[in-house]
């Protein structure tokens, strides 16, 4: 008769951190749980090793680096140029504000300063951003618990962005409008106008919103008093965005360092008391009313001129004189090809307010036209941070709700 196993004989050894919390806990009345890394409350490739005391999570280990694909590796690689592209594979849900976010750090490198007409271009491409990001981050958070038809209705609002984001640089999701020194090209007339006209309605579509959630009796159970982060913790664990402002932290980028002309809007920056799921609702909500307020005034106030600077030794030319000048179509070829370059030696660090919390790029040009070092500051990657001491204590069905609240994006959390 064959011996037989034991279960510690067929676990392989452990480490110290593990060794520790079985002495503390009876194995045999627990479970442990693989949340994702394939499934649809995680919003991505994000693997959550839960071990539960019944449907009590006792302890949370998030597993990340299912979707790394070396971007800041890439970057080095390909130029400053070439990696515009790939800025769009971060926040995948507000592409457009990662493209942003990326030329204006490169420029800062290499001082370059792009035309007025271009940052306030700029500004609303960051604030579409952000009303894009919160509209599905919505829409699949109440969809996590239950509400389906928010859903629906956020994504009426979200093809509309699309729409006008096709018009404006031909592509609906990896935009890769922003250029070093500008933007691609300047929207015509009727995209304005019909942006406006979206921004002018858009504050009634937030009110329906609202109707069917905030003061809902199941909505307001499943996120009040749920996963509440202390002002401290929020701080402590480097969390930005509408969780650290849900925490009660007035701290928005576009207020305390601003960038590209954003003193010059006027705009409120919701702040919560709580911290649970309910308060970063709120926030998100809020946000998405004051990025239509910053885009009409954007246009109100758009200043005539060009979109890109005409120093071709940094920036493409204009597409007109590309196709009818011999020199023009040398410069091109020599950025697109080559790129611009970047003193040796030189550093910088920029960060924006993007939709899901601070992105920053840190850039070191060696005189190439491919950067040292690039660092990228992922805010998802951050955010989740907290997680392994926020989700003990909260029942199973809480996790979905706390994960659905925190809205973040695996392509920026890998990278």
């Amino acid at each position: 008769m064959a011996e037989e196993k034991t279960i510690e004989a067929a676990i392989p050894e452990a480490d110290e951190d593990v060794l520790a919390f079985e002495q503390q806990v009876d194995i045999e009345d627990h479970m442990v749980l693989n949340m994702g890394p394939s499934h649809p409350s995680t919003h991505g490739v994000l693997l959550i090793i839960l071990t539960l005391a019944g449907e009590e999570v006792i302890k949370a280990e998030p597993d990340l680096g299912y979707l790394h694909r070396g971007m800041e590796k890439i970057a080095e690689g390909h130029g400053y140029h070439k990696f515009i592209p790939y800025t769009d594979r971060w926040d995948y849900l507000a592409p457009i504000a990662n493209n942003m976010t990326y030329v204006t750090a490169i420029e800062r490198l290499m001082g370059v300063q792009a035309p007025e007409r271009a940052e306030a271009l700029r500004v609303i491409c960051w604030e579409i951003g952000r009303i894009q990001s919160h509209l599905l981050g919505l829409g699949a958070f109440a969809m996590d618990i239950g509400a389906l038809t928010i859903f629906l209705w956020t994504f009426r609002e979200r093809e509309l962005l699309y729409d006008l984001i096709e018009r404006l640089c031909g592509a609906r999701f990896t935009t890769s409008y922003a250029r070093i020194g500008g933007v691609d090209r300047d929207p015509p007339a009727d995209w304005l106008r019909d942006l406006k006209a979206f921004c002018t309605e858009f504050p009634d579509r937030i009110d329906e919103y609202e109707l069917l959630l905030t003061r809902n009796r199941i909505w307001v159970d499943r996120n009040q008093g749920v996963g509440v982060i202390s002002r401290e913790d929020a701080l402590a664990y480097g969390l930005t965005g509408p969780i650290l402002r849900g925490s009660g932290v007035e701290y928005d980028l576009r207020k305390e360092e601003p960038y590209a002309g954003y003193e010059k809007y006027e705009f409120d920056v919701p702040i919560g008391k709580h911290g649970d799921c309910y308060d970063r609702y709120l926030c998100r909500v809020e946000e998405m009313r004051q990025s239509a307020k910053i885009i009409l005034q954007a246009i109100e106030g758009l200043p005539e001129g060009p979109v890109i600077l005409d120093d071709y030794k940094s920036s493409i030319p204009e597409k007109q004189g590309v196709l009818t000048g011999m020199e023009q179509l040398i410069h091109q070829f020599i950025v697109i090809t080559e790129g611009p370059k970047a003193a040796k030696g030189g550093e910088y660090y920029f960060r924006a307010e993007n939709p899901k919390g601070t992105l920053g790029i840190y850039a070191v040009g060696d005189g190439t036209n491919h950067p040292q070092r690039l660092r990228i500051r992922g805010p998802s990657f951050m955010n989740l941070s907290i997680l392994p001491k926020l989700l003990p204590g909260h029942m199973l069905a809480d996790v979905v709700a706390i994960l659905g609240s925190f809205d973040f994006v695996m392509g920026e959390a890998d990278r």
